[in-house]
This record gives C-alpha cells, sequence and structure tokens, in this order.
C-alpha cells in the first residue's frame, strides 16, 4: 500500500524557510517519493481546517515514507521547517 506524507504548514518566515523547501525535492525522490500537492491553491468546501500551505507526498509504502521522513538528510533540514513556521505533518496509509 501506498504511504503519504501530508502537512499543513503556516510559514512564517518566507527567506529562512526557503533553506528548508529548496532542499525537499531530492531528498524526497531520493526515498522513493513524489510530490502530488505542493502548496498550491486550496479551495475549502466544507468545515475550517485551517490549511495554510498544503503538502502531500506518495511513497511507494508507510515504511518508505516513515524511512524518509527518519532519513538523516531529512533530519538535518527538519529544523529550518520547525523555526520557520507552524505545520502539522502526518503519514498515512493509502490504498
Amino acid at each position: 500500500m501506498k504511504g503519504y506524507v501530508i502537512a499543513n504548514v503556516s510559514v512564517e518566515d518566507a527567506a529562512a524557510y526557503e533553506g528548508y523547501r529548496s532542499r525537499t525535492a531530492a531528498i524526497i525522490e531520493r526515498y522513493g517519493g513524489r510530490f502530488l500537492v505542493r502548496g498550491g491553491a486550496v479551495e475549502v468546501r466544507e468545515g475550517d481546517p485551517g490549511i495554510s500551505r498544503l503538502v502531500i507526498l506518495e511513497f511507494p509504502s508507510v515504511t518508505a515514507a516513515q524511512t524518509f521522513y527518519d532519513s538523516p538528510e531529512y533530519q538535518a533540514i527538519l529544523p529550518i521547517r520547525l523555526d520557520t513556521a507552524s505545520s502539522t505533518l502526518v503519514i498515512a496509509e493509502g490504498v
């Protein structure tokens, strides 16, 4: 089953956040992932999910998504996101 990383990110310091954003694609690809959604327009039809910048990544499996997140490469840049944005992130099993 596919694995998905789903993040809702509210960027607070765009200039500093660029140091994170500019490096993620190569790491995601290295672990077999790809962007499905990367911060484009979102139209909320029901409820108030508080979405700012929505990111959805697809991986071949949940294990691959977890391996990406736990990788030394991603862990090295994660503090940039944590310091420059408020976010929630989940790993979900797909169908």
